[in-house]
């Protein structure tokens, strides 16, 4: 099985899975487990990993609409070297800080690749669900996309490989430091905890992007038993994929289908978008509108194609 197979067997089983988090009460919980060979490219610091691992549970919690309040984490590595254990701690305990959370410890263990589980505790009296969308509602996203698709070329090209991964040019060790610094600035995106709270009074579903733009929106109508009609000019594009895509075809592709930007993908009704614009603190931008059937980009069938773990 691949990971939506595994996840739909498991949703089957469990009747209360299928959103970001699991809901307990009036608090939302999540967890998220990340490996060194899928998700840490060659050139990420300890402090990235930090920051990115628990970052990405962050965006779990701000999908439901819910504040942050705890975090804590699982650290796996072949040896456990003081430097970089503490580098980890320090981008966790900073991630955290920024949404207004709070990292607050964990486990360790040796492990043949650097691996690490994270967990995080929020609080949302009336979390968003993914399945409350209904036809005729404005779709919306918090910021832009491919910015984590940017960053993996600049780690390629900081490190002198091409896209497959392969050396060129007998380069390596010595590539383009820059763009390696610039890989892990992007990397450390900002969870938007503040966005997803703000939007709460007015987002009917909410999720989060982290498998893609496109099958985000596959998942959330799913979920919500309707479809979607967006214009592709209308998503916005973080400026770094300019600088990484040669051609309109590598942009759409590393925009909408790479995956892993976590950004919040939701909707509201037509008549309060406005409103959530204001209250957001992140720019919001309109994508498209509910519909009863199908999700579609410009007239054509959206493929439903993103991130596979």
């Amino acid at each position: 099985m691949d990971e939506r197979e595994a996840l739909s067997l498991l949703t089957a089983e469990l009747p209360g899975a299928g959103d970001d988090c699991a809901v307990v009460g009036d608090r939302v919980l999540t967890t998220d487990m990340l490996h060194e060979a899928t998700d840490f490219p060659d050139g990420v610091t300890r402090y990235t990993a930090g920051w990115r691992s628990v970052g990405a549970s962050l965006s779990d919690v701000a999908a439901m609409g819910a504040e942050s309040e705890a975090a804590v984490a699982a650290y796996a590595s072949p040896e456990l070297d003081a430097e970089e254990l503490l580098a980890y701690v320090r981008g966790a305990r900073d991630v955290c800080e920024a949404v207004g959370g709070e990292y607050v410890g964990g486990d360790l263990d040796r492990t043949d690749e650097f691996t690490v589980a994270t967990t995080v505790l929020g609080l949302a009296p009336e979390p968003v669900l993914r399945s409350g969308a209904s036809p005729g509602e404005a779709v919306c996203v918090t910021g832009s996309f491919g910015r984590s698709a940017a960053a993996l070329r600049l780690f390629q090209r900081g490190n002198g490989e091409g896209e497959d991964g392969r050396v060129e040019d007998g380069e390596g060790d010595d590539g383009d430091g820059g763009d390696v610094e610039r890989g892990n600035e992007l990397f450390r995106f900002t969870p938007r905890v503040a966005a997803g709270t703000a939007l709460r009074p007015y987002a009917t579903a909410m999720m989060d992007s982290s498998d893609g733009l496109a099958r985000s929106l596959h998942q959330l109508a799913e979920a919500s038993d309707c479809g979607f009609d967006v214009e592709e000019a209308a998503v916005p594009v973080h400026p770094a994929v300019t600088d990484v895509a040669d051609t309109a075809a590598e942009r759409r592709e590393l925009s909408l289908f790479f995956g892993e930007d976590f950004e919040l993908v939701f909707t509201v009704p037509e008549e309060e978008f406005d409103a959530a614009r204001e209250a957001s603190p992140t720019p919001l931008a309109r994508i498209g509108t509910a519909t009863a059937s199908r999700v579609e980009m410009d007239g054509d069938p959206l493929p439903d194609r993103g991130y596979d773990h």
